[in-house]
């Protein structure tokens, strides 16, 4: 089953058990699915749609980092429960031990030796990390490793 369709599912079974939050949550999802689609005039495929939903994960992180430092809990503790559905349709995440791994294959496959080299390395590994770890965790985890061996 498609992602895209996984999630229209969960929305159907939200309305019918009335979780308000969760279909509220799931609706936002598949509106900004709709509208990445209506604006490129395209299907969006599962890579695509992950990448929607990471989209989203980062603005309720930054929301909830604004909200805490507002004194908001009320919302902190709504936009976490956002992050945390929205997570669920994301794939198993990568530990810190397999990013380091895909990053090593990727400056050696790459061939990249300082930090200029930056851009090549990350479109390496992005392709087979999307989904799976957090990209400005491993932008800083490439950075880091391309300035120490460069």
């Amino acid at each position: 089953m498609a992602l895209r369709e996984r999630i229209q599912e969960d929305m159907k079974a939200a309305m019918r058990s009335g979780q308000k939050e969760r279909l509220g949550t799931i609706r936002l999802a598949l509106a900004a699915i709709k509208q990445r689609e209506v604006d490129e005039r395209i299907t969006l495929d599962d890579t695509q749609v992950l990448a929607v939903l990471e989209k989203m994960i980062k603005q309720r992180r930054e929301a909830i980092a604004q909200f805490e430092s507002g004194g908001r809990s009320d919302l902190v503790a709504k936009e976490s429960a956002e992050v945390a559905l929205l997570q669920g349709y994301l794939p198993e995440q990568l530990s810190v031990a397999d990013v380091d791994t895909l990053i090593a294959e990727a400056i050696a496959s790459t061939g990249a030796t300082s930090i200029k080299d930056m851009g090549k390395v990350m479109g390496h590994v992005k392709a087979r990390a999307q989904g799976r770890t957090d990209m400005g965790a491993l932008s800083a985890r490439i950075r880091e490793k391309l300035g120490t061996s460069g």
